[in-house]
């Protein structure tokens, strides 16, 4: 339940066009609901503007089916991260109108318009293919919560020319999340030339001395570029998240 649905329930109650039993129904499960197998935050949308985010990783099918199936019941938009191809079938028979990504590994419902919330655009700059999968996790997680979104993909620093050659559309960010790998440079390089806050990914994308993505880690929380930001490794969906609360701070409230 988001805050205009509290409003109308609040309000139907008041003008006496729903019984006192009949909104204590619908905010019965509020603010979660036990499934046995998770503890569902239905309260988390009126809270934060989003509904709960469910993280598929090391659940079993079956739990993340639960899951996603209480949540559709109350008629939301629903997003599963980091959900191997070997869960989703059950998910797409039964809603056959979610979309799997599987590059991204996420899993999207949408059962009602998603809602431009955004004041301007997020702008996802992909350093090379094999970031790709933290690239799209940010991207399609971005979209899902209301914000314009802009791709760039392989556009590392060693072939730096190629950054260089799409800078309009840098320009054209609100907020940038850059995804990269290796030695994690391409995030310092796009924050000396933006004045927008940018937000570094470091992915697990490199050979042994990148021991899985802590040489990136590292690369980047000692960047000399200001304004840059850094999230976990391999952390697209909470680089989205973050990039999606700063693009909402001129934007409509939710």
């Amino acid at each position: 339940m988001n805050a205009n649905e509290l409003k109308t329930l609040l309000t139907a109650l008041s003008a006496g066009e729903i019984s006192v039993a009949e909104g204590l129904e619908k905010l019965r499960t509020l603010p979660f609901e036990d499934i046995g197998v998770a503890m569902i935050d239905h309260h988390r949308e009126l809270r934060q503007g989003v509904p709960e985010v469910v993280l598929g990783e090391s659940k079993s099918a079956g739990q993340v089916f639960s899951i996603v199936e209480c949540m559709a019941e109350r008629g939301r938009n629903i997003l599963v991260t980091r959900l191997g191809a070997d869960k989703v079938e059950p998910l797409l028979t039964r809603f056959p109108d979610g979309e799997y990504d599987p590059d991204a590994r996420t899993f999207c419902l949408v059962q009602k318009p998603i809602e431009p919330l955004g004041a301007g655009k997020v702008l996802v700059v992909c350093a090379g293919t094999s970031d790709l999968p933290v690239a799209r996790e940010a991207a399609v997680t971005a979209r899902m919560l209301g914000n314009e979104v802009d791709e760039l993909v392989d556009v590392g620093v060693a072939g730096i020319h190629r950054l260089f050659a799409r800078a309009d559309r840098l320009r054209e960010a609100t907020v940038v999340i850059v995804v990269a790998g290796m030695e994690g440079a391409l995030p310092s390089v796009i924050g000396g030339l933006v004045s927008v806050p940018v937000i570094a990914v470091p992915t697990s994308v490199g050979y042994g001395a990148a021991f899985g993505g802590v040489a990136a880690l590292l690369g980047m929380l000692n960047s000399c570029a200001s304004g840059v930001t850094v999230v976990n490794i391999d952390n697209g969906f909470g680089a989205a998240f973050a990039a999606s609360r700063i693009n909402r701070l001129g934007g409509p409230k939710p």
